[in-house]
């Protein structure tokens, strides 16, 4: 998903963090057959555009949503994957707390996302639209990765969970 230039409110928000040097590191670290910079703004955007619409935190949101994987990790092997899926979320946090000065929500945005993996509920609205947003984008990943296209099934996984968080 490409930001809508025009989106002036958007990159106002996070300006701060998509253009810093620690943050552009993030363009390096493969993710999903993508970078993990990508991701993170597909995730960003995406939720931050339905947050304005339905009137949640949008601005922390787009700043959650943008730092939820925020950490850096070079090539793993199988194990290092399936270790990092369950104890990034907290390197995320750490390394954005000690980077920006976060609100609770924009931190349990970042420390939750990986629910029901990690087993962290989420506190706030706002952290299950991110958690599903990044979970509906992971999978268009995946499947643009392996060439499926499975586009339809992840938007109507996503409205059936949302129906129950409003």
């Amino acid at each position: 998903m490409q930001i809508d230039k025009l989106d002036k409110e958007y990159l106002n928000i996070v300006k701060d963090i998509i253009y810093d040097e620690d943050f552009l590191k993030l363009q390096k670290c493969s993710h999903h057959g993508i970078s993990r910079y990508d991701h993170s703004v597909k995730v960003s955007y995406a939720a931050y555009k339905y947050a304005l619409k339905h009137h949640f935190d949008y601005d922390q949101v787009a700043i959650g949503g943008l730092l939820h994987d925020f950490f850096i990790t070079d090539n793993l092997n199988l194990f290092g994957k399936l270790k990092s899926t369950f104890n990034h979320p907290k390197k995320a946090k750490d390394n954005a707390l000690n980077k920006y000065d976060l609100t609770a929500k924009e931190t349990d945005i970042i420390i939750s996302h990986m629910f029901p993996i990690n087993l962290r509920l989420p506190k706030y609205k706002e952290s299950w639209l991110v958690s599903l947003y990044d979970k509906k984008v992971g999978i268009m990943e995946f499947g643009n990765k392996f060439k499926y296209q499975i586009q339809y099934s992840s938007n109507l996984i996503l409205l059936l969970i949302l129906n129950f968080v409003k």
